[in-house]
């Protein structure tokens, strides 16, 4: 078969991949971690905050309870939970296709033979002992022990069970990973829901701004420094600004429900912090070196082993065209009478060997070789595209961490300077030295502005949680 090789970076190596003989390097994280670039490496440092506990994690007791219940009660996760008893199974019934196999057996029956042929006519002339015939029908009782075991001489038995294990430890890296997911995404789906119960209380505080800006308005209008249109404007941006909170509510009333969805339980209220969303700040986290990405994310753990397990895959694959030798035995009792089993005549035993090896026809072979060199491609593409990708959530999620702060200190100064706006606007109003929709706009401005304000602020706090599951944290 004639063999191309394909040369793929993977995990910072480089792969050999023969179509042929399908030869790939260790494929280990000892070995694998030594050549990813360097660029998001901030510093010297190995310490990395993947290897943080989650509970250490998010201080927020209220979190951790949501986390736990979701831990215990996520139906995607027992889902996964039952593969990996399943892929436990598969380890066991590799195992026991390479031992012995020994059974019991027992049985009875009787024969009749025909008499004119040669058994019948040597039965007939046949006695058991001087003066008494053979009897016919002919019963016939045994019991006795059987055993049969395929010789592994090529390990193609071991490779098999070798390579469930493999996958059976890729079922446990892949919890891990439905683990990190749903960690971050109830942590990140509970600070929307407070970024949420914030603009609720801005909307609040605004409605009360304008309606007493209403107020104002109404004085004037009876002091007939402005018209009726005035009024108008302001109540309509007062019963605006009442309608943004069932808008609100109702994303409240989503957040909460798929946050209980996770949890895996019916909708009810949602328990959480009550302090300050706005002073709230993102964990501090220690990016560590790019390489600690091999170890402690558990989608590249997964596909390595994947990867392992294809490998092994192949030989077993291969080791079907080599000849098999089986062994086959028998000991036991057998004869016509059940009275006589248990006299030594009645022993018998045997013993054979049997060596096969295919020799026409290897199509089915020769596909299933062929599929097994298929998957093991991709298997090293998986591998590479899950190195690959990790890199790049991590590359992002750093430059999201750090633009969402200096986004975040500007628009924190525009809100402070919108503010004080308004309480200018209010004066100037009065004094007859600026128009009602200067007040409009400017309270109009202040509501946007402060939105944006907790939409960076949640985004921050989600940045810090994405960066933590990025790093390959939350499965511990």
């Amino acid at each position: 078969m004639r063999q191309q090789k394909i040369y793929k970076w993977a995990g910072g190596m480089y792969l050999l991949l023969s179509l042929g003989a399908c030869k790939l390097p260790a494929t280990s994280t000892r070995e694998a971690n030594t050549n990813i670039p360097t660029a998001y490496s901030t510093s010297k440092d190995s310490i990395n905050t993947a290897q943080t506990q989650w509970r250490s994690f998010f201080a927020d007791p209220q979190l951790a309870n949501l986390i736990d219940t979701a831990l215990r009660n996520n139906q995607e996760l027992n889902i996964v939970l039952r593969e990996i008893d399943i892929a436990r199974n598969e380890v066991r019934a590799r195992k026991g296709e390479y031992l012995p196999f020994v059974g019991v057996k027992a049985g009875a029956g009787a024969d009749k033979v025909a008499r004119y042929t040669n058994i019948g006519a040597m039965e007939a002339n046949t006695e058991i002992k001087p003066g008494k015939e053979m009897p016919e029908p002919l019963p016939d009782f045994g019991a006795g022990l059987s055993a049969s075991w395929e010789v592994d001489i090529w390990r193609k038995l071991r490779n098999a069970r070798q390579a469930a294990v493999n996958r059976y430890m890729a079922s446990n890296e892949g919890k891990n990973f439905v683990i990190t997911n749903l960690v971050a995404e109830i942590a990140n789906s509970y600070y929307e829901l407070l970024s949420l119960d914030n603009q609720l209380d801005i909307v609040q505080k605004t409605i009360d701004i304008q309606s007493n800006a209403l107020r104002i308005v109404k004085l004037e209008k009876d002091a007939a420094k402005v018209t009726e249109l005035a009024v108008k404007k302001f109540e309509a941006e007062v019963l605006k600004t009442q309608s943004l909170q069932y808008g609100i509510q109702q994303q409240i009333t989503e957040t909460e429900n798929r946050i209980n969805f996770l949890m895996g339980r019916y909708p009810q209220h949602i328990n959480r912090s009550t302090a300050d969303f706005m002073a709230m700040t993102p964990a501090p986290v220690q990016y560590g070196i790019p390489t600690q990405l091999l170890a402690n994310r558990p989608d590249i753990r997964k596909a390595e082993q994947e990867l392992t397990a294809a490998k092994l895959d192949v030989k077993v694959a291969k080791a079907q065209f080599y000849p098999s030798l089986s062994i086959n035995a028998h000991a036991g009792y057998q004869a016509f009478n059940p009275a006589y089993l248990v006299k030594p005549e009645s022993i018998l035993y045997n013993l054979a060997g049997e060596l096969m090896a295919p020799l026409v026809n290897r199509n089915a072979l020769k596909a299933a070789y062929s599929s097994a060199n298929a998957r093991q491609m991709q298997a090293a593409y998986n591998y590479e595209r899950a190195v690959l990708n990790a890199y790049i959530e991590v590359a992002n999620q750093m430059a999201k961490v750090s633009n969402l702060k200096q986004s975040y200190d500007l628009k924190t100064k525009q809100v402070d300077a919108l503010m004080r706006s308004i309480a200018i606007s209010n004066d100037l109003f009065r004094s007859a030295r600026a128009d009602y929709m200067e007040i409009l706009m400017t309270q109009r401005d202040a509501l946007e502005a402060k939105f944006e304000l907790t939409e960076t602020k949640k985004q921050q706090l989600n940045a810090g949680v994405n960066i933590y599951r990025a790093l390959g944290g939350g499965w511990k």
